[in-house]
């Protein structure tokens, strides 16, 4: 646990500077977040995303997609990406106070998720997973893993396409051959792709969908 300050105030965040109690976030740390996420001024336009993502956590206890938050405040991404230069995550959801680590999970989803990760469905290979189903080691990813993870989510059918393949090889090799994890942006970007098109393919989002069937998460 690490600590956080602005103003006078400390926060308990955690190793990526994210807020651990979303219940402990108010504009002070919004203001104070935002500058270590290349902000230099909060702008109205700011605050409309920011505002959107807390009144939907109240809500519902989940982070909103980047899909859904561009679809409900009238951006595009390079819009998005401009307001919010560092990423969704690291930037625009970590100054909200909400990072995706925090939304709630249906109830028994976790068991129904443990399950077929660690037994992945009819393979004989046991994957190591966190309680939010992510894949411990990244290392111990293959393809099997990901096919059998895409039909735990709402891909139709759970079948992969050759657009769903060239996304997760494209993260994975990032990952390999850089040791990180590019932002949604940067994947669209590489891959070709407009987010509606990236949102069609991964409903579950881009951390809870994309980045999870490729066996990858943030620490």
């Amino acid at each position: 646990m690490k600590k956080f300050s602005h103003m006078g105030v400390t926060y308990e965040v955690d190793e990526q500077g994210c807020l651990l109690d979303p219940a402990c976030w108010d504009e002070n740390f919004a203001e104070g977040v935002s500058r270590e996420c290349d902000i230099p001024v909060l702008s109205g336009e700011h605050w409309d995303v920011i505002r959107y993502i807390r009144d939907t956590y109240a809500q519902t206890a989940v982070c909103p997609t980047i899909f859904a938050t561009c679809k409900a405040i009238g951006l595009v991404p390079q819009e998005m990406k401009k307001l919010f230069p560092t990423g969704y995550h690291r930037g625009v959801c970590r100054v909200a106070g909400v990072h995706y680590r925090v939304s709630h999970m249906p109830y028994g989803a976790h068991l129904r998720e443990s399950v077929a990760d660690l037994r992945a469905l009819s393979s004989d290979k046991v994957y190591s997973t966190d309680v939010r189903g992510f894949l411990i080691d990244p290392e111990t990813w293959d393809e099997n893993y990901a096919v059998h993870r895409a039909m735990e989510m709402k891909i139709p059918a759970g079948r992969l396409t050759e657009d769903h393949w060239r996304i997760i090889h494209y993260l994975r090799d990032v990952y390999q051959q850089e040791q990180r994890i590019p932002n949604i942006y940067e994947t669209c970007e590489k891959c070709n792709l407009e987010l509606d098109a990236f949102e069609a393919l991964f409903p579950d989002g881009y951390h809870r969908g994309a980045l999870k069937i490729a066996g990858l998460r943030f620490a």
